[in-house]
C-alpha cells in the first residue's frame, strides 16, 4: 500500500495523547511502518507502558516517551528539543491529546479552562512550535490534528468540548491555507474527524466493552492512512452506526441554520424535529 511521502521507514512521528486510544494506535501503526516514534502524554504509568508496547514493534532505540502537558507551551518546546536530540527532524506530527466532559455552558469555569487549554491550546502550541521547523526542513511532512464532529455540528451538552474542537478545525484550516501558499512547501495539514470510537473516553463513562456502533482506534488508522495518501484535508470517519451520507446530512443541516435563518441548533428544536427526521429519513 502506498503512503503519504512523510510516512516512510526511519522518519520520525511525534504523537500527543499517545498513551491510549487513537494516539496509541497511531504510534503502533507508525512503528509497524518503520518510523521512529515519540509518544507524548501526561506523565505516568500509562505512557511508560504504551512506549514499551511500541518498542516491542520497532525496537527500544526507535521509541522515546516524553512526559508533556500540551497545554503548557514550555512542555511542547521541551518536547521538540527532546525529539531533535534523539531522532532529528520530524516528519509526522499528530496533535491528538484531548480531554472531554464537564464543559456544560454554565459548568465549572475551571473545567472549561482545562478543556480549552488541552484541546485547543495544545494544538496551537503543537503547530506553532513544530510547524516552522518542519517547513524549513524542505522534506515531505504532515501535521494531523484530531478534531471532532462535535466541533462542526455543535450539539447541546458539552459546550466547552464543542468550542475547543471547533477551534481545532479553524486552526487546521488556516494551517492548510498557509502551507499551500508557501513556495516549494512539502508539508501538508489534515483534520482527523473521528466518529464513535471505543477509547479511554468511552471507558471513563463506564462502558467496559466496545459498543457495536463504535470503531476501534485501529479502524480509525485504517481509514486515516489512505486519506493522507490521497491528500484529503477533511478525514471524516464513519463508524458502525453512522454512515458518511448521514454525516453529510447533519453537517449540511447545521450550515443551513444560518442560510435559512432558523433558530440556533434547530436540529434539537422541537419545531424542527419532524423536518430533520424527514430530511434524514429517520422516524
Amino acid at each position: 500500500m502506498a503512503h503519504h511521502p512523510a510516512i516512510a521507514p526511519n522518519r520520525v512521528a511525534v504523537i500527543t495523547g499517545a498513551a491510549s486510544g487513537i494516539g496509541l494506535a497511531a504510534a503502533k501503526r507508525f512503528a509497524e511502518l518503520g518510523l521512529k516514534v515519540c509518544l507524548a502524554d501526561l506523565p505516568g504509568e500509562a505512557l511508560q507502558r504504551a512506549a514499551q508496547e511500541v518498542a516491542g514493534i520497532n525496537g527500544t532505540r526507535n521509541v522515546i516517551a516524553v512526559p508533556a502537558d500540551v497545554s503548557r507551551r514550555e512542555d511542547v518546546e521541551r518536547l521538540i528539543e527532546k525529539v531533535d536530540a534523539a531522532f532529528g527532524e520530524v516528519a509526522v506530527l499528530m496533535n491528538n491529546a484531548g480531554t472531554e466532559g464537564g464543559g456544560q455552558l454554565f459548568g465549572d469555569p475551571q473545567r472549561w479552562q482545562a478543556i480549552l487549554q488541552t484541546n485547543l491550546w495544545g494544538v496551537i502550541n503543537g503547530v506553532q512550535v513544530f510547524a516552522p521547523a518542519m517547513i524549513a526542513q524542505g522534506t515531505p511532512c504532515a501535521i494531523i490534528n484530531t478534531g471532532s464532529k462535535q466541533g462542526i455540528t455543535t450539539p447541546p451538552g458539552d459546550t466547552a468540548y464543542n468550542v475547543s474542537k471547533a477551534g481545532v478545525k479553524v486552526v487546521t484550516e488556516a494551517l492548510a491555507h498557509e502551507l499551500r501558499n508557501k513556495p516549494d512547501c512539502k508539508m501538508t495539514a489534515h483534520l482527523l474527524i473521528p466518529g464513535f470510537v471505543f477509547t479511554g473516553f468511552t471507558r471513563a463513562r463506564g462502558v467496559t466493552e466496545k459498543p457495536a456502533g463504535a470503531w476501534t482506534p485501529e479502524e480509525v488508522l485504517d481509514f486515516l492512512l489512505p486519506a493522507l495518501e490521497r491528500g484529503d484535508f477533511y478525514v471524516l470517519c464513519p463508524d458502525n452506526e453512522t454512515t458518511r451520507a448521514m454525516d453529510e446530512k447533519r453537517i449540511r443541516w447545521a450550515a443551513e441554520d444560518i442560510i435559512e435563518n432558523r433558530p440556533a441548533l434547530s436540529r434539537w428544536h422541537p419545531d424542527y424535529k419532524d423536518a430533520f427526521a424527514k430530511m434524514t429519513d429517520q422516524k
